[in-house]
């Protein structure tokens, strides 16, 4: 049987519990929430409903636990129009993150997990699974490897959501074909300070690289075998008044696999997943805060 997606997203999900705070703690000190917030979270699992919300047939690989918290992700996936039989679920409980939000949007996380079980690599074969563009952000390697080397020799859009530097994210970082870092990976695994010098170190990985930089934007450089040419450069965001960041470089990645799969130029993929991940930023709570297509399109259109 032939499964048809314009995006599927593989890696992480958990479930975030998000509090609003006047400020971060110091040692010791107590304070009251003024508000809570709970949803799913993950980088794939986001990106996977960023795309889904945008308009695209959507499937998500990953594990949840069978357990409430698993539950309540899986009817989130679902309501957005995520496909989820690609979900493996079973007795490790699903990973749960705790996030403290100041009014200024600024954050800090904390996440449990145990030891999670894999998808087997052989659980999608692009063969029969036709998907227009890939996200991956580290996890569920055991699948990500054999399916990054099939979508090469397909042509297909890959793109890895490097958050931060770790075993997984190192792993992949070589096999993308967009390889898409946070300022903090491309300074702590290059050295370099400045965004631009990091996308352009970080060219040797991959043909595209885009080091995000926040309200900054974002720095990128393409080689020569880029499917949009060589070149590099910096790339504005869109000023918007943000309450939380949660979830806005997941929102971006997910826009940008979208934005893949449907053909856009550069210019256009840029500037539709900045619109996406700034949008998301003016919600409490990274699930509530990704926008729909008909938001996004309002929006790019007041801003033309």
């Amino acid at each position: 049987m032939t499964s048809t997606f314009d995006v599927l997203c593989v890696g992480f999900a958990c479930y975030d519990l998000t509090f609003s705070v006047d400020h971060h703690l110091g040692p010791d000190e107590k304070t009251r929430a003024t508000g809570l917030i709970g949803c799913g979270g993950g980088l794939a699992a986001n990106a996977a409903v960023t795309a889904a919300r945008l308009g695209y047939r959507t499937s998500f690989a990953g594990y949840l636990g069978s357990d409430l918290y698993g539950d309540a992700h899986v009817a989130e996936f679902h309501e957005s129009g995520v496909d989820t039989s690609l979900v493996l679920r079973g007795d490790p409980p699903t990973s749960l993150s705790a996030i403290l939000v100041k009014p200024d949007g600024a954050r800090t996380l904390v996440n449990y997990q145990q030891a999670l079980p894999h998808l087997a690599a052989n659980a999608v074969d692009l063969a029969t699974t036709r998907v227009g563009a890939l996200l991956f952000d580290g996890h569920q390697r055991e699948l990500a490897i054999p399916l990054l080397a099939q979508a090469r020799q397909m042509g297909i859009p890959t793109v890895l959501d490097a958050d931060s530097v770790n075993e997984g994210t190192t792993a992949l970082m070589g096999l993308v074909e967009f390889l898409v870092t946070s300022e903090r990976f491309g300074r702590q695994f290059t050295g370099c300070e400045g965004s631009l010098d990091a996308a352009i170190a970080l060219g040797s990985y991959a043909p595209t690289v885009i080091v995000t930089a926040g309200e900054r934007g974002l720095a990128w450089h393409a080689r020569a075998d880029s499917r949009f040419g060589a070149g590099q450069g910096w790339f504005p965001t869109f000023a918007v008044q943000a309450v939380d960041t949660t979830g806005a470089g997941d929102a971006f990645h997910g826009a940008m696999t979208a934005g893949l799969s449907a053909g856009m130029g550069w210019t256009e993929l840029l500037r539709y997943a900045s619109a996406v991940g700034a949008l998301c930023c003016t919600k409490y709570g990274a699930r509530i805060g990704i926008p729909t297509g008909a938001e996004v399109a309002a929006f790019l259109s007041s801003r033309a």
